[in-house]
């Protein structure tokens, strides 16, 4: 066995405590989210979003989570569940925030959201490498105002 390879237990623990330090970080506010992608997150990163395109890289991931908290100022994150298998850890998380600027093109509504994601990460070197997120688009988007509500079914 090679001496250097870390115990399967002790790394899903460091993994972790990696994903829960992120968002203990992330939901302090802009600068402490900014702060902290480029402490858990390896520079040349992949994150496949669920609007299908992919940042590639902390400078893009700050970019869109600089616009995001511009918008969205009191953002909030809270960890719901998490697995972790090999190097690969399952995140669930809920997101809530007062919608206080502009976003995606719509104006701000002052409404509170909360919205719900999945997300897995591969993690090496003890930072994210490549994150595959999906979170609810449709009801985001709904909460928003920017996309109307089903009518009930009966």
């Amino acid at each position: 066995m090679n001496k250097n390879a870390m115990a399967p237990g002790r790394r899903s623990a460091e993994i972790k405590a990696l994903c829960r330090h992120f968002i203990e970080e992330f939901s302090k506010g802009k600068a402490a989210a900014l702060a902290v992608i480029d402490e858990t997150n390896a520079t040349n990163i992949v994150y496949h979003t669920s609007t299908g395109e992919d940042m590639r890289g902390t400078k893009d991931i700050k970019r869109f989570f600089s616009d995001f908290f511009d918008a969205f100022p009191d953002t909030h994150g809270t960890l719901d569940d998490i697995v972790v298998e090999g190097d690969k850890v399952a995140q669930r998380w809920t997101l809530t925030a007062t919608h206080k600027g502009e976003f995606m093109g719509i104006p701000p509504t002052n409404k509170r959201i909360t919205i719900w994601a999945i997300e897995i990460d591969r993690v090496a070197g003890g930072k994210f490498v490549e994150s595959w997120e999906r979170f609810d688009t449709l009801g985001f988007m709904q909460q928003l105002g920017a996309v109307p509500k089903s009518a009930q079914r009966k």
